[in-house]
């Protein structure tokens, strides 16, 4: 197998033939230029995902919740509790049993007849006044001589189990290897219990403590074969949390009798001290664990008796743990915290919980935002992602390419010209030298000219070292010229914008006709202006970035219309022009408040007849100084159209009723066909 490695320049595609950047820009491109940023618009892609081709995050968490609901459920302490009253209840019927044939085997007058009819009725009463709940009848009977061996052996395997059980749940397979667990494992554990405690005490103090040589003596004790203390402690936090989960999701009774049965079996091995010393450490150490937190409510609670067989209360833990492993993939995937990235998902716990095919959609979640920045599409600032210049452009192309296809591709020719004012390409030809004529000068041709000349006048010989150019030498480089254009592209920006769903199609033609004019027409040249009470000169990345809607009130088209001249009047391209984008007739215009002060806007709703006359008289200055008007009004109100109708006829623009969704396609077609 070979591969190759090559640096990256933006054009590979990292996904394969199935996903490339363009279509995952096509996926943001809304969100973003709803004003979401790049940085939300990432989030909600990640949620999503892009539908029959990658999973996002909300699928992976309705997925991993459905998974914890199906667990939960699944739990049934509750038989678990049931199934020890059922072994107690045998072990105590084979006592009564024995104890009934002992006092019916000998004669009435037998001597020791009374002792034993005595002494079994004394046992009788004492097991008739056992407590109802298994624990506290298991705690009973733990000094309890039973006169039946098959009985007493019964209940000391009983005993063994239930303590290899309490022991597993505080400690994930702790007893695993041990079998029937004897006096001297008891032993062994509580001396393991009472270093480890001892350890946690030297580390608070700043002392030394010999931890390979805690891990040489009891490191069979630990499947997660830990490195360092501090790793012991978080395998053995989370087994503790997951135990008092377990615990607080139960009944009240539930709860009561299993932690009467945990304190009576581990007061019987002499462990309760030390487990109660090392429960409050740990504690202590990891607050951030979900100590007592239930895992539901309702129906969802374990040992609702809904799961089949009983569940022992080692592997309910386990359970409960798996679960904790679960809110935690679905808290790192909701990202609701600081500084949350898809770094911190877990791929070894979302591959247990879900599959291998979870883990494949995380890293590609993952991949989306890496190759993007990787490509400069997107960059970040201050910890936050932006659209970068270049991704606004690559925006505005993908912009391009979804009107044109509408429009199958309509071909743009060039217009020939004899004007000077715009950028030339050369046709390979020559052409002689006018007085008047500006151009690239052929120099070659020129001096070859000279040449023949001088060598014709002189009978064909050369005699002289020198020639001398005339102006009848001189050629000039052939070439079309291509009309250069200035275009100033008038946004409205006022609240009814975005509030009638204008916006986003506006922004995108913008930015598609900026794609036009730099990769098709790079000698034009493109202004952006914004207006709603004031007017604003845009950049292409001011359209993408973050922009929570404003409520401003005022369609300030007169200050619009004044820096779009001023910005023209500078440019000194022979075609000018403005398109103006609106959905409202002019509410606000520029006041003068003074020699000193910048003029303010003034805004009234309806539009007063001195905002009327100054939006008209601005238009107007702006015709008058040869630049061509197109607007585009996006609403059809009376008002609206009888101020464009007067703005058309004053300035011999034209004036457009269109609808949002179809101005990309026009506005660029136009572009296109009247620079042909």
């Amino acid at each position: 197998m070979q591969s190759r490695y090559e640096q990256w320049d933006g054009s590979q595609d990292p996904f394969g033939p199935d996903l490339d950047i363009g279509e995952i820009l096509d996926e943001i491109s809304d969100d973003i230029l709803s004003g979401y940023g790049a940085q939300s618009a990432m989030r909600r892609l990640m949620r999503r995902g892009m539908p029959g081709r990658l999973g996002g995050l909300d699928d992976l968490r309705r997925r991993l919740e459905a998974r914890r609901r199906r667990a939960s459920r699944e739990l049934n302490l509750e038989g678990a509790m049931a199934e020890v009253r059922e072994r107690l209840d045998e072990i105590l019927a084979q006592e009564r049993e024995t104890l009934a044939s002992r006092t019916s085997s000998l004669p009435q007058g037998d001597p020791g007849h009374d002792a034993r009819a005595q002494d079994a009725r004394m046992r009788e009463s004492f097991l008739d006044t056992l407590p109802e709940s298994p624990a506290g009848a298991l705690k009973e009977l733990m000094d309890y001589q039973f006169t039946n061996p098959e009985a007493q052996q019964a209940f000391n395997d009983l005993v063994a189990e239930l303590q290899k059980e309490i022991l597993d749940a505080h400690f994930r397979n702790l007893t695993g290897g041990m079998g029937q667990m004897t006096p001297g494992d008891v032993a062994r554990v509580r001396e393991m219990l009472a270093e480890l405690n001892a350890m946690v005490a030297a580390r608070e103090r700043g002392e030394e403590y010999d931890f390979p040589g805690f891990m040489e003596r009891y490191g069979d004790m630990f499947p997660e074969h830990p490195r360092t203390l501090d790793e012991l402690l978080e395998v053995l936090a989370k087994r503790m949390a997951a135990m008092s989960r377990l615990l607080a999701s139960l009944s009240p009774e539930q709860r009561r009798q299993l932690q009467e049965l945990a304190q009576a079996l581990l007061s019987d091995m002499d462990l309760a001290f030390e487990m109660d010393q090392l429960a409050g450490e740990l504690r202590a150490l990891a607050p951030h664990l979900p100590w007592d937190m239930p895992l539901g409510d309702g129906e969802d609670l374990p040992g609702s008796g809904m799961g089949g067989q009983p569940t022992p209360l080692s592997a309910a833990v386990g359970a409960v743990e798996a679960l904790s492993d679960l809110d935690e993939l679905e808290q790192a995937m909701a990202g609701d915290y600081p500084g949350a990235s898809l770094d911190d998902v877990d791929e070894e716990k979302l591959r247990r919980a879900l599959g291998d095919d979870a883990v494949s959609d995380l890293r590609r979640l993952r991949q989306i935002e890496k190759v993007l920045e990787e490509s400069g599409v997107v960059t970040r600032q201050k910890g936050k992602l932006e659209v970068s210049a270049r991704g606004a452009r690559r925006l505005g192309e993908r912009a391009l390419v979804a009107v044109f296809e509408r429009l199958h591709t309509e071909n743009a020719g060039v217009h020939e010209t004899r004007d000077a004012g715009g950028a030339a390409e050369p046709t390979g030809a020559t052409r002689p030298w006018r007085f008047g004529d500006t151009g690239e000068i052929a120099v070659q041709r020129s001096i070859f000219n000279a040449v023949l000349r001088t060598t014709s006048a002189e009978g064909g010989t050369r005699s002289s070292s020198r020639v001398k150019l005339k102006p009848d030498d001189f050629e000039l480089v052939e070439a079309e010229t291509r009309t250069r254009t200035a275009t100033a592209l008038l946004l409205d920006l006022s609240f009814s914008m975005p509030l009638r769903g204008h916006w986003l199609p506006a922004k995108r033609m913008a930015l598609a006709l900026h794609a036009l004019i730099e990769g098709k027409y790079p000698q034009d040249k493109l202004y952006l202006i914004g207006f709603s009470d004031y007017a604003r000169r845009l950049q292409p990345t001011d359209l993408t970035a973050r922009a929570p809607l404003e409520r401003v009130y005022g369609t300030n088209m007169q200050h619009a219309f004044l820096l779009a001249r001023r910005l023209l009047g500078e440019e000194p391209r022979a075609s000018k022009q403005v398109i103006m984008v609106t959905d409202g007739e002019p509410t606000a215009h520029l006041m003068d408040v003074g020699p000193e002060r910048a003029p303010e806007a003034f805004f009234s709703w309806p539009p007063t007849t001195e905002t009327i006359h100054k939006t008209l008289a601005e238009a107007m200055h702006l015709a008058a100084s040869g630049v061509t008007l197109n607007v585009f009004m996006l609403e059809d109100a009376p008002g609206l159209v009888n101020f464009m109708e007067k703005l058309g006829r004053l300035t011999a623009g034209r004036v457009f009723r269109m609808d949002s969704q179809d101005l990309g396609r026009f506005i660029l077609s136009d572009y296109v066909r009247r620079r042909a």
